[in-house]
């Protein structure tokens, strides 16, 4: 049998309690390993409790970024999920409400606050 396709999608947004510093840029950095486990850490159980769930394979940070306000950092992700059709489908309207909703308003990441205006979820 095949092997089921995956869809990608981004998913960007932004902390307003992580000051942004050039090692966040170097994918090599300690800084930048450490916040990115961080992200996983908080980031795939909201997924996997989200309708996509069942199909989720997993995100990739891909970037951490400077923002206008230079105290922000935000965070470029590409997300990955399975899709077959027994599978929930990806629906990006859905997906950003279910985690405005798992995220209080898009405001709590675990630990980090977020930019309530920040999020986006592109299919």
């Amino acid at each position: 049998p095949l092997a089921p396709a995956v869809k990608n999608f981004t998913l960007n947004f932004t902390i307003t309690n992580l000051r942004f510093t050039a090692d966040l840029q170097k994918p090599n950095s300690r800084r930048f390993k450490s916040t990115e486990k961080v992200m996983y850490h908080y980031l795939d159980p909201l997924l996997q409790r989200s309708s996509i769930g069942p199909a989720y394979i997993g995100c990739k940070v891909m970037a951490f970024r400077s923002t206008k306000n230079r105290d922000d950092t935000g965070v470029d992700a590409v997300c990955s999920c399975r899709d077959e059709p027994s599978d929930p489908k990806f629906n990006r309207t859905t997906v950003y409400h279910e985690l405005s909703r798992m995220t209080n308003g898009i405001t709590k990441l675990g630990h980090y606050s977020l930019n309530s205006q920040s999020l986006y979820v592109n299919g």
